[in-house]
């Protein structure tokens, strides 16, 4: 087959859609050799996390060649990339962000689109007017015109029938991975090496993820005033939500216990989750949550939300709560870390629920959505 990309986020976005996009490309083409993978960008930008693409044959990345292409960029990916698709002779061509380029409908080219969540739509707060519009107008479109609908949980597939009215048996749920750094244990040279570099405490809470309001940082940040010396790592940045967070780290007197990093390389992340006590996300709402594998892949222990897709993605044995709670979120680090056998249980056993997203389970379950079509 000859499988087309909206390889837009891979290329310009080193968070959670662009570790989709680049995690599917990478799985796909590494496990299923003889299909060729065409990756459409508007820009083709020099990014670390793609350095899997130098060793694949099966490869190939397109970029708008027109003049007015080149300048119109975001008209090409939106509609006059169907010229290009049908030049590459491309059967399957997969959204792999919430959108489809307009008309392909009208080809004989497959479809399949990723929607991630409908956060927009539950928590219409949390974004501007205009942009709630522009979202609810791509994505539903994407979800009528697409042949098939990968979901990336069941809680996303359930928003997908409630909220756009799509029949369920055009929809699968295929979950994430997440990247292949994460599964294997980093040195201890390097984990040393990282923690010089960056200064970072001995012990510490992890908390990964954007700083905004639905990522809920502040709430962590009220837990650990309430456990005098624990110390935090945070990765992630943000911009009006992060100097709330660091106005209240100011007034309490927090600055010594709180150590925000960012712009990491993929290695330098996996040794800081390997030493961290417990990854803490207590987000509002996600569409599955990937943080929450690379902590399990790490064997670290995991504290995250009670409902929505949390549960798909931590398994029994992560702990969960009210994610605006500070009492239980209080209880439950200090009961993790006062119990060495409970540590040690939640580390194996969250291992073992990650061997349900490893990249061949993930790679065959987009595999057998192609092959439908």
């Amino acid at each position: 087959m000859r499988i087309g990309f909206d390889a837009k986020r891979a290329f310009l976005n080193n968070t959670g859609l662009g570790n989709y996009s680049r995690d599917a490309i990478r799985v796909l083409s590494n496990f299923y050799t003889d299909n060729k993978y065409f990756l459409y960008t508007p820009k083709e930008k020099e990014n670390s996390r793609l350095d899997f693409l130098d060793h694949r044959t099966n490869t190939f990345v397109r970029t708008p060649q027109s003049l007015l292409n080149k300048t119109l960029k975001s008209y090409w990916r939106s509609k006059s990339i169907v010229r290009d698709l049908f030049t590459n002779k491309i059967d399957i061509y997969h959204g792999l962000s919430h959108e489809l380029p307009l008309g392909i409908e009208k080809t004989n080219i497959k479809t399949v689109v990723t929607i991630h969540d409908l956060i927009f739509i539950r928590y219409p707060h949390l974004f501007r007017t205009i942009d709630r519009k522009i979202y609810y107008k791509k994505f539903k479109s994407a979800c009528q015109r697409a042949d098939k609908i990968i979901a990336i949980s069941q809680q996303t597939k359930k928003d997908i029938i409630d909220f756009f009215y799509i029949p369920e048996e055009k929809i699968e749920v295929v979950y994430q991975g997440c990247n292949a750094i994460f599964h294997h244990p980093i040195t201890d040279n390097t984990k040393q090496a990282v923690q010089e570099k960056y200064n970072i405490p001995k012990d510490y809470l992890l908390s990964v993820g954007s700083i905004e309001e639905r990522k809920n940082l502040l709430t962590i940040l009220k837990t650990l005033k309430e456990i005098p010396n624990q110390k935090l790592v945070v990765i992630g940045n943000g911009k009006a939500y992060k100097i709330k967070c660091l106005r209240f780290i100011s007034e309490h007197n927090l600055s010594n216990r709180v150590l925000f990093l960012s712009g990491l390389e993929l290695d330098e992340m996996a040794a800081i989750y390997q030493n961290a006590q417990m990854l803490i996300y207590p987000s509002i709402f996600e569409g599955f949550g990937i943080p929450i594998l690379e902590a399990l892949f790490s064997k670290t222990p995991v504290i995250t939300s009670k409902d929505g897709c949390f549960t798909e993605a931590g398994g029994t044995f992560s702990k969960y709560i009210n994610p605006l709670s500070v009492e239980q979120m209080k209880e439950t680090i200090l009961e993790i870390l006062n119990s060495k056998e409970l540590q040690e249980k939640m580390e194996t056993k969250g291992l073992e629920h990650a061997q349900n997203f490893t990249d061949d389970k993930i790679a065959g379950n987009l595999m057998k959505v192609y092959t439908s079509l």
